[in-house]
């Protein structure tokens, strides 16, 4: 495995690669580090369809707002780089904020649109254009044929999505499942904000995404804004803060009752940690 810090280096290893007459895809897995199984099983995936798999280790600053937690984020190399070795991650690039961002703040960038003022948009207004900003930058440094994201976060993948396709990246964008731990939670490098008391309370939010999946099922169009209130109201009883708990379709629009493929979404503050988690609905 190969650890670059720079894109010069990065960029002149992946050129000797495509130089060869075997053209090798090159597949793409942006972290921000602290990784866990959820990273692994993206780099497993990357594996699968790429010769070279690429992941990047960057806590972006772009796309954390003001009093939000980017000092504090935790930042874990070592014991990235051994997990990624242990994968069979082919190349690690890892750079410093100067070198992402030689011109801070930037002059330029990515405005994500409508779909990045809902949901998570709403309480983190310019979160989506920092993620549209530095994925866009990744893009153009490591030209990979396949990049991978995974579905917790949802809405983050559908900006990722409409930023390929709008931008002609050309990239062919995979989502992958939601890891989870035993008792559901899902896996999140936030999760070790958690105090013992709090990580035993969590799971209740997968827990409720399943219940609602269950009623939404079985309950007519008319009543879904009841079932989302319901359960809105429970998690607020637990004590616990409800950033949003909502019902989209799959393209994040407000679902008609001609959908039928819907996605419910919900980020909690559990304690200081905001989760993020969601289910899709197969009607």
């Amino acid at each position: 495995m190969k650890i670059f810090n720079t894109i010069a280096e990065l960029q002149s290893e992946l050129n000797s690669h495509r130089d060869e007459k075997i053209a090798l895809k090159v597949g793409l897995v942006p972290t921000m580090g602290n990784l866990h199984k959820g990273h692994i099983s993206l780099v497993n995936i990357a594996r699968q369809h790429a010769d070279i798999v690429v992941v990047s280790i960057f806590v972006n600053p772009t796309q954390f707002g003001v009093g939000e937690d980017f000092d504090s984020y935790p930042r874990t190399l070592d014991d990235d780089l051994a997990q990624l070795k242990t994968a069979g991650a082919d190349i690690v690039f890892a750079p410093s904020v100067n070198e992402m961002y030689p011109t801070y703040p930037p002059n330029v960038q990515v405005l994500s649109g409508g779909m990045a003022q809902i949901l998570c948009g709403k309480s983190r207004p310019t979160h989506f254009d920092g993620v549209g900003l530095v994925v866009g930058k990744l893009f153009n440094i490591v030209r990979p044929d396949v990049a991978i994201f995974g579905k917790k976060d949802y809405q983050q993948l559908a900006i990722i999505r409409q930023l390929n396709d709008e931008l002609n990246f050309g990239i062919k964008i995979i989502g992958a499942e939601i890891v989870r731990a035993d008792d559901g939670l899902a896996l999140s490098s936030r999760n070790g904000y958690l105090t013992p008391d709090k990580r035993a309370i969590a799971p209740v939010i997968n827990q409720t995404l399943q219940k609602i999946k269950a009623d939404i099922l079985t309950a007519d169009f008319e009543n879904y804004a009841n079932i989302m209130q319901k359960y809105h109201n429970d998690l607020t009883n637990l004590g616990l803060t409800v950033d949003y708990l909502e019902l989209y379709n799959d393209r994040l629009q407000a679902p008609t009752p001609d959908d039928k493929n819907l996605v419910v979404l919900t980020a909690v503050f559990v304690g200081k940690a905001r989760l993020l988690d969601n289910l899709e609905i197969t009607l």
